[in-house]
């Protein structure tokens, strides 16, 4: 296993000699429990978590924290199985089941945070690996990330497929006190039979639309991402209606749209899964996907126009990119009472 080539972002964006961490600095662990059997935890100490996204990349965010490497969610199609290629792990089954858990993310993000180099900038999580997986509930870091992010009043934004997010809503109404916070679900189908097979370590869709019904509740407005629209699975219009129709019923306040897209490493174990339960559709896939990881841009625009017009119909609509949506408006300081000294403010 190999970790000293992933280098220190300490000086954000400008690498350091120095690795992330160490080999002598990973502690391995397996818990014999149901929900984490099968499952292997490298615990690290990482000397940065704030990561500089790459001026090529797609995103419309520059920072991004992620506590955890690989995800046992185990969705078939996830892109970000090249990164475990870069530690020497398994794209396959390994990135299901080898888990990197950096277990100090909450220590190190509040010291960068403070640093005098740091300005602020939007962070994005959960756009790489889900920070919501079940490991989570068990190393619990988010609330110490969520914590230091409400501290410096650092803007920031959530995407998770993971019910656990809703043990950390009280924090996100309070982060949202004092800083812009986005929170998104993604749901890219309503599919029982193909969600078991395509995102098997995931919440049933069903249970991520409460998620988002629960946040509605609070006055928490909850964006989701339609992703995957997996074509020829889930692109039909019935059920692209069945879904967007869900997610209106939610209490959503916008749907996104975004079509299968098959990097190295996730496209050989996406058509290795679609061989074994799919076979009739790896021609097609290999003509529909014959120039890239994406789909041609025709295809997109298609799908993405008959989410936007049933999302029309059903009373919401997209989300402008990269906007990242102020939860509930910080409550009004109330006056002094007579006789009450008053704390005259910095600003």
């Amino acid at each position: 296993m190999r970790w000293d080539n992933l280098a220190d972002d300490g000086d954000h964006g400008r690498a350091a000699d120095a690795a992330l961490f160490g080999a002598d600095a990973v502690t391995t662990r397996t818990f014999d429990t149901p929900e984490f059997r099968g499952i292997t935890f490298h615990e690290v100490r990482a000397r940065s978590v704030l990561n500089r996204v790459p001026g090529a990349s797609r995103m419309p965010f520059e920072w991004t924290v992620n506590p955890y490497r690989g995800c046992s969610h185990a969705c078939v199609y996830c892109f970000a199985r090249a990164t475990h290629g870069y530690l020497d792990l398994d794209t396959g089954i390994g990135f299901d089941t080898q888990i990197v858990v950096k277990v100090n993310a909450p220590e190190v993000l509040r010291r960068q945070l403070g640093s005098r180099r740091w300005q602020g900038e939007h962070v994005a999580m959960g756009t790489n690996v889900d920070c919501y997986q079940r490991a989570e509930g068990r190393y619990r870091l988010m609330p110490g990330i969520i914590s230091a992010l409400t501290d410096h009043a650092n803007p920031f934004s959530i995407l998770t497929k993971g019910t656990l997010i809703l043990r950390d809503l009280p924090l996100l109404v309070r982060a949202a006190e004092v800083t812009d916070v986005g929170v998104s679900v993604s749901v890219g189908f309503l599919d029982a039979a193909l969600w078991r097979t395509v995102e098997p370590g995931t919440p049933a869709p069903e249970r991520r639309l409460e998620v988002v019904r629960a946040f509605g509740e609070h006055g928490i407005g909850c964006g989701v991402l339609m992703a995957p629209v997996i074509p020829f699975l889930s692109d039909d219009p019935e059920r692209l209606r069945e879904t967007v129709r869900a997610i209106a019923a939610a209490g959503a306040v916008s749907v996104t749209p975004l079509v299968l897209h098959l990097r190295p490493g996730a496209r050989e174990w996406f058509m290795t899964w679609l061989g074994h339960h799919h076979p009739h559709l790896v021609p097609r896939y290999r003509r529909l996907y014959a120039e890239g990881a994406y789909a041609p841009r025709w295809y997109q625009r298609r799908i993405t126009r008959q989410v936007h017009e049933l999302a029309e119909e059903y009373g919401i609509g997209p989300a402008r990119s990269g906007q990242a949506r102020r939860i509930r408006p910080a409550a009004p300081a109330p006056a002094p009472g007579p006789g009450e000294p008053v704390q005259l403010s910095l600003m």
